[in-house]
Parts: C-alpha cells; structure tokens; sequence
C-alpha cells in the first residue's frame, strides 16, 4: 500500500461501507477498513463472474473513491495502486464479458442508435410502460431506491469526459452537462430533483443509502459509466452511453411522470420525470448533433466505440428490466432483502449454516417480511 499523502484525511460525511458478497468485495470492505492492501487471491479476480454481485459491489466499491468516498475511510485511498491494481483486473473481466456479449452487435453509431429513435410498437417489455398501466405505488417506491445509485450523482461520471473533449464537442457537452446541473440554480440539480422525488415516497435520500440493496444487474449499469469515465481510452464509449441515455430519457420519462402521477406518489416524484421530457427532448439533439458529430469530426477512428457504448447501455438496461420484471412477475422485492443482507455479513460458517435452513421456494428466509418493512405494509410485498 501506498504511504500516506500528508494532510490527507477520512471522509466524515460519505456513505457508509456495506459487507461484502464475497471474496473479492469482502477483501476491498476490510481494506479500506484497515487501512491495509487487500487480501485476496488473484486467481479468484481472474475466474470471477463478470456479472455477479461480488465482482459487481467490489468494482462499485473502488469506483466510489472516485466520487465521495466513504465514511471514516482516508481520501488517500483513491489512488492506492494496490486497490488499483484490484480494480483493473476487475474492470478486465467486466470489460471482456461486455464485448464478448456485444461481438456481433452494430459498430456505426447510425446502426446503433437507428433503433433507439423510433417508438416500439409493442411494449410489452418496456419497465416504464408496465409501470405506467400496471405499476403500483411499491413498485415505484422500489425502482426509486434502486436508481438512486446513478441519480443521486446524476451526470457526475459523464463530466470526466469534457476535458477529452475539443471544440465542438466540448462545448455542446458542457451546454448539457449545465442543464443537469441545474443551470446554476443548486434546487434544480437532477440529483437534488431525485432526493425530492424520494421524499415524495417516503425513501430515504442519503446518498448510497440503498447500496446493500442493490443487486447485481444495478450495480453493473452504474459501473459501466465508471468504467468508461475514468478512462480516456473509452471515451468514446462514454460519449455512446451518455447519448443514449438522452435519445431513450424523453419517452421513458413521459411514462414515468403518468405513473407517479396515476398512483399518487407527490409532486416533486411527478417533477423530477417532467422534467427530463422536456430537457432530455433538447438533449438528445445536441448530443447526437454536436457531442458525436464533433467527436467523431475530431476523431473518426473512435465510432466503433461510441456504437459500443449505446449497445453496451442496452445490454444492461435490459438485464435490470428483466431481474425487476422477473421479480415483480413472482410477486416478490426485486432489492436484495433483509436476509441476503445479513447473509454476506455473517462469518462463513453461520453462512453455511443459514443456507442449510432456508425454505424450500429458493427464497431466504424472512424474505416477505424483508419486503414488508421495506413498503411500509404488514401482509406481502404489495402491502403499503
């Protein structure tokens, strides 16, 4: 581990550090705990599941020394070349299962995004729209606590890419990046709109509060504009992502305001929606316009990439919908519960243990009642 850089200090005010889900997140938690190197056996961040929640909480973990830290931990950790040298062979395997998922997959930005652009006509597989006919208030409460890993820093990882910017691109991308901003009004900041939005649902807006239940398929679709921010070589990739984000926020927003509107949820949940159908609507041109069109003036060999970031975002916006429809669909929480909580905390033998004792529907037990507390109900996870 690096020595120390003087005058450096622990963050008082981030979030908290959760339990790890395995070997490799378990070895960052106790790290930055200790103040030590990690200790892990490199073979098992070779061999790890690119899309499972130890690979997943570690790379989130590392990645949020980039942001603001976490509590109690030394701001120097950020740049610790043993959790560096951790998180590239963790950002390899990720990295590799995404283009290997995506080896056949449109490498133009015309052909990546032409099926962005254009409203399906079945939506029958779309989160927004079955929230907008079907949803109800727990579901909604329930994808707000998962999407506040990426809105409570709304835009922050896509500002790493300005300074790898020129001219145009440059600055059509610090136009939008002021409108997520709040146009210098700190009330209107996206992630300030969301934090509202959470209140209005009787959430609870600390940033990272809802990290411990946060499976998987959500962490992997924040660690992906990690990934391509922090660093140069992607950003292409990240201009990809970013632009597809915008081109799909209007409609899916639209359907988001109608189901907070519909079930009640307050008006600062409706705001937040309303307001990206208007700005995102803006958004979309200028970024498609003027962020790729002057990138790829500026640098044309760097297509391929921005295709890859659109379809990359595709391929795990799809993966979440289908874990929360899957869940939903069996009339269960799609966050992690109680019980897998206090699973990964437990020391390995109470593990094995618990595994032994759980019911026989493959769900942990206390689950229905982990879902209960969470929605405020008595009786089920649709109880509110």
């Amino acid at each position: 581990m690096s020595p120390s850089v003087p005058g450096t200090t622990a963050t008082a005010a981030g979030p908290r550090l959760v339990a790890g889900r395995g070997e490799l997140s378990a070895a960052v938690t106790d790290a930055l705990c200790s103040g030590r190197p990690p200790a892990y056996d490199p073979e098992t961040a070779l061999g790890a599941d690119p899309w499972g929640e130890d690979l997943q909480l570690a790379l989130y973990l590392l990645y949020e020394l980039h942001y603001r830290g976490f509590e109690d931990v030394d701001d120097a950790r950020e740049w610790d070349p043993d959790l560096l040298r951790l998180r590239q062979a963790l950002e390899g395997r990720f990295l590799h299962a995404l283009r290997v998922e995506l080896a056949g997959a449109p490498r133009s930005v015309e052909s990546a995004f032409a099926p962005l652009l254009v409203e399906p006509v079945d939506l029958s597989e779309s989160l927004s729209h079955y929230l907008e006919t079907e949803g109800e208030l727990w579901q909604l409460r329930e994808y707000a606590a998962l999407r506040s890993l990426y809105h409570l820093k709304e835009a922050d990882p896509h500002v790493w890419v300005i300074p790898r910017l020129n001219g145009r691109a440059k600055a059509a991308m610090v136009a939008v990046e002021y409108d997520e901003f709040g146009a210098g009004r700190a009330d209107r900041i996206h992630a300030r709109l969301f934090a509202d939005l959470m209140t209005d649902l009787g959430l609870d807006p600390t940033y990272g509060r809802y990290l411990d239940r946060a499976p998987a398929a959500l962490l992997a679709t924040v660690n992906l504009m990690s990934l391509f921010g922090l660093h140069r070589a992607l950003r292409g990739a990240l201009v990809g992502h970013f632009a597809c984000v915008e081109v799909t926020s209007s409609p899916g927003s639209r359907r988001m305001a109608h189901a907070m509107r519909r079930c009640g949820a307050g008006p600062a949940a409706e705001r937040f929606y309303a307001e990206h159908v208007q700005a995102d609507a803006v958004h979309e041109q200028v970024v498609r316009h003027e962020v790729i069109g002057g990138l790829l003036a500026d640098e044309p060999d760097l297509e391929p990439d921005v295709a890859f970031g659109c379809e990359a975002t595709v391929l795990l916006e799809d993966r979440l919908a289908a874990h929360i429809r899957k869940a939903w669909g069996q009339d269960r929480t799609a966050l992690r519960t109680d019980a897998e909580v206090r699973e990964c905390a437990a020391p390995a033998g109470r593990r094995r243990h618990r595994e032994a004792g759980r019911p026989s529907d493959g769900r942990s037990a206390g689950a229905v009642q982990a879902a209960d507390r969470f929605h405020g109900g008595s009786a089920g996870p649709r109880a509110v």
